[in-house]
């Protein structure tokens, strides 16, 4: 399915269908384009692209989140209908349930652009990295990232040593990020800065912790194939700041 009158936010719509692959993909992406746009992206499309070209995509959009021009939920319906006989995720996304860091808002993805993978304090185990190795080796997606965010909840349960039921082993899973963080001043959950900190150190470690238990996704950032990658998006201004 096309739309031939405008184009739309996302990878898929962002992309020439006709595009050479001998055209750096980035030369396709933002400021104003032209010709046939795709509904949802394709596997071609997905498969021109490396992972830094995704990279500089999901920070393009996430400027256009922060500016407030947004396109990719124009037609959402569209993107389903596309969708709906198969999918080609250009990035794993694991980051934190917070109601309002959604990755494929605050970036301005359509459907089927990234797998998302949420859960408190954005921790990884081997339930994730399954799924994250699904969306990597069989599925195809070349970027893995990470992502924590500003003022995170689960964060400042750690610091706190907070106990109730499930949650208290979930939080045991960051506190290494805790005390792993170098800091002078307060160390507390009242001091934001020291729990922005935090949580950037949990996501680096969240990384490490992929790079080390998952030999299929090691495996694949060898060869250059995959780029785990991680980012914090902060809550007061819209901005997600990605890191290697």
């Amino acid at each position: 399915m096309q739309d031939t009158k405008k184009p739309d936010g996302g990878f898929g719509r962002r992309l020439l269908l006709q595009a050479s692959a001998s055209v750096p993909a980035l030369t396709l992406l933002g400021g104003t384009l032209y010709g046939a746009y795709a509904a949802a992206m394709t596997k071609e499309q997905r498969d021109k692209m490396s992972p830094d070209d995704i990279l500089a995509l999901m920070k393009r959009g996430n400027e256009r989140f922060r500016t407030g021009k947004s396109k990719a939920a124009g037609n959402f319906l569209a993107q389903q209908k596309a969708l709906a006989k198969g999918q080609y995720p250009a990035a794993v996304l694991l980051s934190c349930i917070d109601s309002r860091a959604p990755g494929e808002v605050i970036m301005d993805l359509n459907l089927g652009d990234i797998f998302n993978a949420r859960v408190a304090g954005n921790v990884a185990n081997t339930d994730i990295l399954g799924s994250m190795e699904f969306a990597c080796k069989a599925a195809g997606a070349k970027v893995a990232l990470v992502m924590g965010h500003t003022a995170c909840g689960a964060i400042k349960g750690a610091i706190d040593n907070v106990e109730l039921g499930n949650l208290t082993g979930l939080l045991a899973k960051l506190k290494p990020a805790v005390q792993a963080t170098t800091f002078e001043g307060e160390r507390s959950s009242k001091n934001p800065a020291f729990v922005d900190a935090v949580a950037r150190k949990n996501v680096e470690l969240t990384m490490g912790y992929i790079r080390e238990n998952s030999p299929v996704l090691q495996e694949l950032e060898k060869q250059r194939g995959l780029k785990i990658a991680g980012a914090m998006y902060n809550l007061d201004t819209g901005m997600v700041d990605f890191f290697a």
